[in-house]
């Protein structure tokens, strides 16, 4: 069902926020130590250090806040990054941007073990970036000849590069492997909100630039050549995009590590809402879907195995994995 009225996409749209909130409570409500709205209000109007406080201030509220802004950034990368290669199975976890990353962040933390929060956002930066000039490389796109194929093939292969030289360095280094293991599953608990403040600038300042770029999105997603029939200079748009998309996920992984498939299930469920070509929609959609995703995914993962979590990147990737098998099959029968 396509909502075609204005009307029905602004009520759509304030339908999902009302979902979003009730998640972000329910996030802070629910865990192992049972708390309630008292409990959430005496924890910042009256604290006594006690554990049911301690909980509220130093893991309920930090790791629903790095769900909240993390899930919706991926969600926007997913959207963007499909709009720049057209392809419908591109994701920042699938084309090698989070392995990048991730590999940039190990590889930092175990040579550098006192390096700073600001250093590994910077580091995670460059892995994304590296991986995706890799990527676009092995595709094709410096002679401007990629495709569909080539793109996901190439991902999948620096990827699964880069997970093989994360993996050696954990193998060497113990030390390095046990303080991280649970982080490279892809973790918003533990997480200190010192470290989403350090990239919240980075993360809001590109929700908003494809805001502002939305009618070149809306002129570049009915074709690379009709947008430049039209005026527009797509290779400059690419490059734009093309950083917001690499400093979005880095940014995420060097807050809670490689979460997956996120960016490859909330393009899908929007646009078989609002259809492809009304960015305008689709990127505040896409935020507060990733989010809502991401938010409910961390509520599950605390009691999967309760009284134990499991990371919310394993969550995502049992929901996410059947989704990529529709979608490659849907793309086989075509």
């Amino acid at each position: 069902m396509k909502l075609n009225d204005r009307k029905f996409k602004i009520l759509g749209l304030i339908i999902l926020i009302i979902l979003t909130i009730i998640a972000i409570i329910l996030s802070l409500l629910l865990g192992y130590i049972k708390t309630d709205f008292v409990d959430l209000i005496e924890a910042y109007k009256n604290f006594n250090n006690s554990t049911t406080h301690l909980v509220i201030r130093d893991s309920r509220i930090p790791r629903t806040l790095i769900a909240l802004f993390v899930g919706g950034s991926l969600g926007i990368s997913g959207v963007l990054i499909q709009a720049l290669t057209k392809n419908p199975m591109a994701s920042p976890s699938l084309i090698g941007i989070n392995s990048g990353a991730s590999f940039f962040l190990v590889a930092t933390m175990s040579f550098f073990p006192q390096a700073s929060q600001d250093l590994l956002t910077l580091v995670s930066f460059l892995g994304a970036a590296l991986a995706s000039f890799i990527v676009y490389a092995l595709a094709g796109g410096l002679k401007g000849e990629m495709q569909t194929i080539d793109l996901t093939l190439s991902g999948a292969a620096i990827s699964a590069l880069f997970l093989s030289l994360t993996q050696g360095i954990l193998y060497k280094d113990q030390r390095t492997m046990e303080e991280i293991l649970f982080w490279l599953s892809g973790s918003v608990d533990g997480r200190s909100i010192d470290s989403l403040l350090k990239v919240l600038p980075y993360l809001i300042s590109c929700w908003i630039i494809p805001l502002v770029l939305y009618k070149k999105l809306n002129i570049f997603s009915l074709g690379e050549e009709m947008a430049k029939g039209l005026g527009e200079k797509t290779e400059l748009l690419k490059l734009f995009i093309g950083i917001v998309i690499i400093i979005m996920s880095g940014a995420s992984v060097a807050i809670a590590g490689p979460i997956s498939l996120i960016g490859l299930i909330t393009p899908h469920i929007i646009k078989a809402f609002l259809g492809e070509s009304e960015y305008q929609w689709i990127i505040p959609y896409s935020a507060f879907m990733g989010a809502l995703l991401l938010i409910i995914s961390d509520i599950f993962s605390r009691f999967i195995i309760y009284p134990k979590e499991i990371p919310v990147g394993t969550v995502t990737a049992l929901i996410g994995a059947p989704f990529f098998i529709y979608l490659a099959r849907k793309a086989e029968n075509k």
